[in-house]
C-alpha cells in the first residue's frame, strides 16, 4: 500500500504536507516489513533543528537497527510519544498511528519539496 497524497524519499519515509509549513515523517509500509517487529524507537527533540539527510533518530526491530532521516530541513515541532510505549504501532499503522515525527520548515517553505518523490516514483523503486 502507497498511499498517492504523500511523498516518499529513496531511504523509505514519508511525508504528509499538514499546512502551514509543517509536515508529518514516518516510515514506509515497505520499510516496515522489511524491518519486521518493530520494538524501539529513538525520536527527535522537539525544537531540535534537523537538516534533510541528516540521521535524527533510530528504529530498533527483531532484525536490525535502522537510521531515520530528515527528508526536510526545519524544526522539529512534534513527536508521536504514542510510540515510546507502542512502537509496534509502526507495523500496524505506518501511514497513520504510526507517524514518527512533525517538522516546521524551514525559511517558511510550504508544502512538500518537490525533490521527493510522489507514489508512481516510489512503487517504482520498490517494485509494488
Amino acid at each position: 500500500m502507497i498511499p498517492e497524497d504523500l511523498r516518499y524519499t529513496d531511504a523509505h519515509e514519508w511525508v504528509r504536507d499538514l499546512g502551514d509549513g509543517v509536515v508529518r515523517i514516518g516510515i514506509t509500509d515497505h520499510a516496515q516489513s522489511q524491518l519486521g517487529d518493530v520494538v524501539f524507537v529513538q525520536l527527535p527533540a522537539v525544537g531540535e533543528s534537523v537538516a534533510a539527510g541528516a540521521a535524527v533518530g533510530e528504529v530498533e526491530s527483531t532484525k536490525s537497527v535502522s537510521d531515520i532521516y530528515a527528508p526536510v530541513a526545519g524544526t522539529v515541532s512534534a513527536v508521536n510519544e504514542a510510540l515510546q510505549d507502542n512502537p509496534e504501532l509502526i507495523n500496524t499503522g505506518p501511514y497513520e498511528a504510526g507517524w514518527m515525527f512533525e517538522v516546521q520548515l524551514a525559511d517558511g517553505a510550504a508544502g512538500t519539496p518537490d525533490d521527493l518523490l510522489d507514489a508512481a516514483a516510489y512503487r517504482q523503486l520498490t517494485g509494488n
